[in-house]
């Protein structure tokens, strides 16, 4: 190797060591800047890293809720799209408090002067995660007064809906049988428990989330309650 060659390498080295300083250099401070990509309603990627937005908390992309009409959707997709239009294109400053059981940085984002976690929860697109922080508690009063969002129908609180879920999953040696909904509007559950009696459950509802659709037991999705009634099904008493 020639004395020229060798003096690059050593410099090359000490340039690469300074700009995978500099890269790092935020995380380390606490903050990371950079454009952000939408993960899902509470989530982003800022420059490389995967943020859960702090004290905030979305419904899940395939969590189910009504609207002021009674009419199910995913509410969980629909803050996904919203946060996305929002910040397109936007650099955000991020505020690092922290990991997550899940090893996700948490930290608040804003955009400019707007915090976004204060955004989503006064939008009616996400809840005040009180488990982690009461940053924005009177946003989401705001919200449910105005009945913004999730507040114009119903929604179960998301860290309950994870919750029933985890309780109600199958052993690990034993598959789901549940199958999914032909359509994104048609989220009704119709059920036939144990006594052969024919039930349906609209999202939103306590049984809802523990309740699996097994169509080889003659259950089904139904798009509204009056085609439930129709197929001989009926509402919990």
């Amino acid at each position: 190797m020639s004395r020229g060659f060798a003096a690059w390498l050593a410099v090359f080295g000490v340039l690469a060591g300074a700009a995978c300083t500099a890269s790092a250099q935020p995380a380390a401070n606490g903050v990371i800047v950079g454009v952000g990509r939408v993960i899902d309603g509470d989530t982003l990627e800022v420059s490389g890293a995967r943020i859960r937005l702090r004290a905030v908390d979305a419904p899940e992309r395939s969590q189910s809720c009504t609207d002021a009409r009674g009419q199910p959707h995913l509410a969980g997709e629909a803050a996904r799209t919203a946060l996305t239009a929002k910040i397109a294109g936007q650099t955000l400053r991020c505020t690092v408090g922290g990991n997550d059981v899940h090893g996700r940085t948490v930290a608040s984002c804003a955009m400019g002067r707007e915090d976004l976690g204060a955004w989503l929860v006064r939008s009616g697109l996400a809840f005040a995660y009180r488990s982690y922080g009461l940053d924005y508690v009177a946003a989401e009063d705001e919200a449910r007064r105005a009945r913004r969002g999730l507040w114009a129908g119903q929604c179960q609180p998301p860290w309950e809906w994870r919750r029933a879920r985890r309780a109600g999953e199958t052993r690990a040696d034993e598959p789901p049988r549940a199958s999914t909904p032909p359509r994104p509007d048609c989220l009704i559950k119709g059920n036939v428990n144990a006594r052969g009696e024919r039930i349906y459950h609209l999202p939103g509802t306590r049984p809802y989330a523990n309740t699996r659709v097994d169509e080889a037991r003659g259950e089904r999705w139904f798009c509204t309650e009056a085609e439930a009634r129709r197929a001989g099904f009926r509402p919990p008493r």
